[in-house]
């Protein structure tokens, strides 16, 4: 195998005409890749994208060819996958107000264009989920960028930027509808696209802790941050812990609080697939 590309949490390997999707214990939290892993946590990960790419497989094709013809030094956290063609726009989906669409609404009212009512606060329900897409720039290429809804035309064309917006959103309301029944809310996520042969994909990893929001549910209350189940955890502990002012390079993550990161993890996982983490 050769290997074509190191991004911030995944090493990408070509195996003759497919690719050996390698995911790995860095975390990355403001496009910063920090000096210490989560351990188990590209495994997880894995896996967890695995059960949703099965569950909502009827939404868009995905990249998998498979799971298991990895070698085996990487088995567990690596898929065998299709080469596709990626657009180049992060497709997010927000159906809760957290993280920068929070900064964003507090200061204009409006999220990536999407004009949004008086008399939200933190972790309040939108009234529908929104599209709020951005670029997705190269590892130290600099942070990614909020896109409006006709920015994103501008950059893929009105036919695809349509499909992107439809299937962000039905991915979203699929899965937070099962995930609601776990007692979980999936406050937002991101996906990413591309094509293979002429048909769009979705490629990468599908609604996991690294690319979205998981609250619990029984603990939710608009007004005030909710006790996080993925890597914002990393990043509130980063902003009261350091003075950090992220850039290169990253803080170094204590034991416990890189253990506490792999817990929630664990704890997603389990919690909506039904099975025990080995």
């Amino acid at each position: 195998m050769e290997l074509l590309h190191s991004g911030k949490v995944r090493d990408v390997y070509a195996d003759g005409g497919d690719l050996v999707l390698v995911a790995s214990d860095r975390v990355s939290i403001y496009d910063v890749i920090l000096p210490t892993p989560i351990p188990d946590k590209g495994k997880i990960l894995t896996q967890l994208s695995l059960w949703w790419f099965e569950q909502l497989s009827d939404v868009m094709p995905n990249h998998v060819i498979s799971a298991t013809d990895v070698p085996a030094e990487f088995a567990g956290r690596a898929i065998r996958c299709e080469r596709l063609e990626m657009v180049s726009v992060e497709c997010i989906a927000r159906g809760y107000l957290a993280g920068s669409g929070l900064k964003d609404y507090e200061r204009e009212r409006m999220i990536s264009g999407n004009r949004l009512p008086d008399g939200l606060v933190e972790s309040s329900r939108l009234p529908e989920p929104i599209f709020t897409p951005s670029t997705k720039e190269a590892v130290g290429a600099g942070h990614d960028e909020p896109l409006t809804f006709d920015e994103t035309v501008e950059r893929v064309g009105k036919e695809l930027a349509e499909e992107l917006r439809r299937v962000t959103l039905e991915v979203y309301r699929r899965g937070s509808d099962i995930a609601t029944a776990k007692g979980i809310i999936i406050a937002d996520t991101k996906i990413e696209v591309g094509y293979a042969n002429g048909v769009l994909k979705i490629g990468d990893e599908l609604l996991t802790p690294d690319s979205s929001r998981f609250w619990d549910a029984g603990e939710w209350q608009p007004g005030r941050a909710p006790r996080y189940l993925d890597k914002q955890f990393l990043r509130d502990w980063s902003a009261k812990n350091t003075d950090w002012d992220r850039t290169e390079p990253g803080p170094e993550v204590p034991d416990e609080i890189a253990e506490a990161t792999r817990n929630r993890y664990i704890e997603v996982y389990e919690r909506l697939t039904g099975d025990r983490w080995r």
